[in-house]
Parts: structure tokens; sequence; C-alpha cells
């Protein structure tokens, strides 16, 4: 093993035992090392690290290219307290300005169209019930997919209505409170899916007709024939995708506060402790049930 190789190692076990999952520089950097082991190179230098960037990637920059600048400038750093001769590659030596494309915010007869096309068109009573209930969970609560297919049935607090996200996004955990109706809702799927599928090994809440947990491999098409078969989204720049409607829950959430003459400001932490969209230490307790948690089902659910 090289110096640089063992470096590296080094340096992964100490940004990881400091929180940090450092799942692209794990991915990363073991090839800037081949790359330099390869040229002889011992020490990291700004020319090196814009060699190895060109000759992994195209010629346009992209968003790639910045990315793996980044990942040598973190392990520069750390290298700089080994070896003096260590050059740190500065910040917007490769810049790139992302475009974010334009989002897509479902109304309330969009959710409302496709809960019923999982209804009508999935033919396994349990498969559509599962759906139904899954996306109008994503609506009313503004979870990540992930955080959803992951909720085991103990996740769920029935007395006081909210649900228990464990290791989310940013590996921290938190208190969900529901509307009500949202838990009735959820009490519903669990009383079929306990009469179609008893009481199955996985612990999982939202289970597949095999009697496992969800995957995301496998829920992101069926949503995505679901949204073909419910017409949503037919003038929109792109097809509606399943994140987005954690987008439409923040931005209806931030509109009714305006409408209602809130103090935005102020409340937006709340929204940002609720739907975890920041990486910075996990809240103590819980949230309190705000107005940012949705009823179920929507409204033009409801009227139809």
């Amino acid at each position: 093993m090289t110096d640089l190789r063992q470096a590296l190692d080094d340096y992964l076990r100490l940004r990881r035992s400091l929180g940090h999952q450092m799942a692209e520089a794990a991915y990363l950097l073991p090839d800037f090392v081949s790359f330099m082991d390869n040229g002889g190179e011992h020490t990291v230098t700004v020319a090196a690290a814009l060699d190895w960037m060109k000759t992994r990637g195209p010629e346009v920059v992209t968003t790639v290219s910045p990315r793996r600048i980044t990942a040598v400038r973190g392990f520069a750093r750390y290298l700089s307290g080994i070896d003096p001769a260590t050059e740190v590659p500065p910040l917007g030596l490769v810049p790139y300005n992302r475009r974010r494309g334009q989002v897509f915010l479902y109304s309330d007869a969009d959710i409302a169209a496709i809960m019923a096309a999982a209804k009508e068109t999935i033919p396994q009573p349990l498969r559509a019930a599962t759906y139904h209930t899954l996306i109008g969970l994503l609506a009313a609560s503004g979870l990540r997919i992930g955080e959803a297919i992951k909720l085991d049935r103990d996740d769920i607090d029935w007395t006081e209505g909210v649900l228990h996200i464990r290791e989310s996004k940013f590996g921290k955990s938190r208190l969900v409170p529901l509307q009500d109706s949202a838990a009735n809702a959820l009490r519903e799927y669990g009383t079929l899916r306990e009469r179609l599928m008893p009481r199955p090994k996985n612990p999982a809440f939202f289970i597949s007709l095999t009697a496992k947990r969800l995957i995301y491999a496998c829920v992101h098409p069926v949503f995505r024939a679901l949204v073909d078969t419910a017409g949503v989204g037919l003038d929109a720049p792109h097809r509606p995708r399943l994140h987005e409607l954690r987008h439409t829950f923040a931005v209806r959430t931030l509109l009714h506060w305006y409408r209602a003459e809130d103090n935005v400001q102020a409340r937006i932490p709340s929204l940002s402790t609720y739907m975890d969209t920041a990486n910075r230490p996990a809240p103590t307790g819980t949230c309190r049930r705000p107005r940012n948690c949705s009823l179920w089902p929507p409204p033009a659910a409801r009227a139809s």
C-alpha cells in the first residue's frame, strides 16, 4: 500500500468518525490516488488534480468536474498537515453555474387523480392500496420517498399520530406529527394489509405482494405509469417526478402561511425541522403539530 493510499484510508476513517458519510469522496478519491501512483506522483498538487479531472471527464465542464475537484480539495487539506508541499486546489478553480430545472408543482386535482389511478388500474387489492396510501402520505407529509418506504410498523405512534423517521438523509432521526385524517388513512391501510397478508415477517409498514419492503427501483416506474394514466403534467416541460411531491408540500405550506399573514420568516425553521432540509444537529423532542401538515386526502380528492 502506497503512502497516499494509506493516507486516504486514514482520511476517510477520520471524516466518517466525525459523522460525514463521504459516499462521493470514497468513490472518487481511490481513482485519484491510483492516477497519482501510476504517474509516480507522491504529493498532491493543483496541476495533478486538474490532469486527473481532464483524463476522467469530458472536454465540456459538467457538474462532475467541480465535484472531483471538491473531493480532492478536502483530501488535500488533510494532507497539508502531513506534507507541507501539498497544494490545496482553491475554490472556484473549476467554476460551474448549475442551472436548476423547473419544478413541477402538483395541484390537488393532480394528486387526487394519481391516487385514484392507483385504486382503479392496479388489479391486486393490496398493491393498489399500498400505492394509493404511499402517494397520499408523501403528499400530506412531505416525506422523502426513502423515508416512507423505510417506515416500520412499530415506527407509528397511533395514539399521538406521530411517525418516527429513523436515520434519514443526513443520518438523523426525527418525529413527524400528522393530521388525524392522515393517521386514519394509514390505520385503514394497516387494517387492510393485516387482513390480506396477516403479520408478515418483514417489519415494513408498506409491503409488496411478496411480503417484502418496497424498493425505490420498483416504486418509481409504478408512479410514472400512474402519472401517465392520470394524464397529469401533459403540458409540463418534463414528466412529473416522484420527489416533486415533497417540493409541492413545501411550496403549499409557505403559500398557506403567506395567505394567513403569518410571520413566515419566523416559521421557516419549523418547516425545515419538519422536513429535515438542513444538515444540522437534530432537534430534541418533536416539532409541534403545525398547520404545514396537510389534510388527507387533498381537498380535491375529498370533493370527488
